[in-house]
């Protein structure tokens, strides 16, 4: 369990607010932190991992105390046993993939977890070159890698998937799912993404002005107040046709049917006969399951 209960004078652009936040994260779970740009996400982050210490507070996982502004308490990033995975990747650019894994390997982890890593990255072809020669994409995958080559307690993501292309994007969040999930680790990741949030999280957090404004599963925080904004209807599954890389859902609407195009990753676990909610916002349609009174990717 992390526990977060923090203060901190922040600036966003000429205005200024305090970020104050009270949140208990639980042992296991993959929470996304969703919200406008300047409402203190990253500041947040940052100060779990000890890289930006608050004016007051206490953060803590488990019985370890991390910080603690009334016992001057303040462990540095590197005792915090933390995986921070930064928007713009931060490689040693003079540094092979390879040893850009060496680096952060800690002392107690399996020889075997690099050799591992690059083969469930998809990175091993690629160990000896530098991170110049890489694309972002690939970038990103050896800064997943060397996240997880730590063996974090947990782990945190700010916005990693954010300037990759559709189908990287969607390989990237199942390899954050299947690492979370084998590992497991305690996930705490920023997103602006709503079907990412939808089909990565346990829980999201939305923060307005440094402050959690909601908490709770994503499917009951956004499916009407976020997802409804052009459409939302209720349907059941009459069949699926694959179309080159994309799938052609056709869904039953009272009388009538209509046809939804998805990526294959958004109908995973949908069947003939499902009941689903179809919603778009913003020109971004989503498809979810419905399985008895919850709603599910």
């Amino acid at each position: 369990m992390v526990e977060v209960r923090i203060h901190k004078k922040l600036r966003a652009g000429t205005a200024e607010f305090t970020l104050n936040t009270d949140l208990t994260i639980a042992e296991g779970s993959l929470l996304t932190i969703y919200g406008p740009s300047g409402s203190g996400k990253t500041s947040l982050l940052r100060s779990i991992a000890g890289l930006l210490p608050p004016d007051r507070g206490y953060i803590a996982f488990k019985d370890r105390t991390w910080f603690d502004s009334e016992k001057k308490i303040n462990l540095p990033p590197q005792k915090r046993n933390i995986g921070y995975v930064f928007q713009d990747y931060a490689l040693f650019p003079n540094m092979t993939v390879i040893e850009n894994l060496k680096f952060a390997k800690s002392k107690s982890a399996p020889d075997n977890i690099i050799p591992d890593l690059l083969e469930v990255m998809d990175l091993s072809a690629l160990a000896n070159q530098k991170p110049e020669t890489l694309s972002g994409g690939q970038k990103q995958r050896v800064a997943l890698a060397r996240a997880l080559v730590q063996q974090p307690d947990v782990l945190l993501l700010d916005e990693p998937l954010a300037a990759l292309d559709t189908d990287m994007r969607q390989s990237l969040q199942d390899h954050i799912l299947d690492a979370h999930n084998k590992l497991g680790l305690t996930t705490i990741m920023v997103s602006h993404d709503l079907g990412e949030i939808m089909k990565l999280s346990d829980t999201t957090a939305t923060m307005k002005e440094g402050r959690i404004a909601q908490l709770g599963p994503p499917g009951e925080l956004f499916m009407e107040k976020h997802i409804s904004g052009k459409f939302q209807f209720t349907g059941t599954v009459l069949h699926l046709i694959q179309q080159d890389v994309i799938y052609i859902i056709s869904v039953l609407i009272g009388n009538n049917i209509v046809k939804v195009v998805a990526h294959p990753s958004e109908i995973e676990g949908i069947l003939p006969g499902d009941k689903v909610v179809v919603a778009s916002k913003a020109f971004n349609p989503v498809i979810y399951k419905i399985s008895g009174n919850s709603i599910s990717e």
